[in-house]
């Protein structure tokens, strides 16, 4: 079995973030998705396997108060900090193993791209959604990118599942309600194309994990 954080720790000691092929220079369909949620702009917000993603600099500027990113990665996390310099003092950065996670706090919204869809084993996908369950109060909203069905087989040289909603859902249960589906056609820095489908939950005040 692959070590989780050795793999991605060799991934961003060994590319620049600007050639990883889930690089996006503008990830404008999460921002919208964001704001379709309609949460204040002091609610708290969690973007889980956000590493060097640019989402957290573009929340910022849009006027988001209270962020946090979850990486895996200690060297994500190293050069989303030194990109945004001083700003980074105002983000709560937590370096975890999304499926060993324990969060201190309920976050308003949880944001996800492209992490979920790496679970290929049963027990880390349970794992991941009762950490979700803690983290997410009723009434929270989950947004999850994921590779869509018909898109890439793997990423990153590891395996991967494809979700549609339906798929997706089933591994959540009854306790979220889809509210918004996207999809994106994702040009990775090479110039290939990866189909993406994004979702929005809300979290029921009845849920199985409680």
């Amino acid at each position: 079995m692959t070590d989780r954080k050795s793999h991605w720790e060799a991934i961003y000691r060994d590319k620049s973030p600007l050639e990883v092929s889930w690089y996006q220079q503008e990830p404008a369909l999460s921002l919208e998705l964001i704001r379709h949620s309609g949460i204040a702009h002091d609610a708290p917000i969690i973007d889980v396997g956000g590493g060097a993603s640019v989402l957290v600099d573009r929340l910022q500027a849009a006027g988001y108060t209270n962020l946090s990113v979850l990486d895996i990665s200690t060297q994500a996390l190293a050069c989303a900090r030194r990109r945004l310099g001083m700003a980074a003092e105002h983000i709560d950065w937590i370096e975890a193993d999304i499926t060993a996670f324990s969060p201190s706090c309920n976050y308003a919204l949880w944001h996800d791209r492209a992490v979920f869809h790496f679970l290929t084993g049963k027990v880390d996908r349970v794992r991941y959604v009762e950490v979700l369950h803690r983290a997410l109060p009723p009434g929270g909203q989950l947004i999850i990118a994921a590779f869509a069905i018909g898109g890439p087989e793997k990423c990153s040289g590891l395996d991967i599942i494809q979700y549609d909603a339906d798929r997706l859902l089933a591994e959540l249960g009854p306790g979220f309600e889809l509210v918004e589906t996207r999809h994106e056609a994702h040009l990775t820095p090479a110039g290939g194309e990866q189909k993406f489908s994004y979702f929005r939950f809300i979290k029921g005040a009845q849920d199985s994990a409680a």
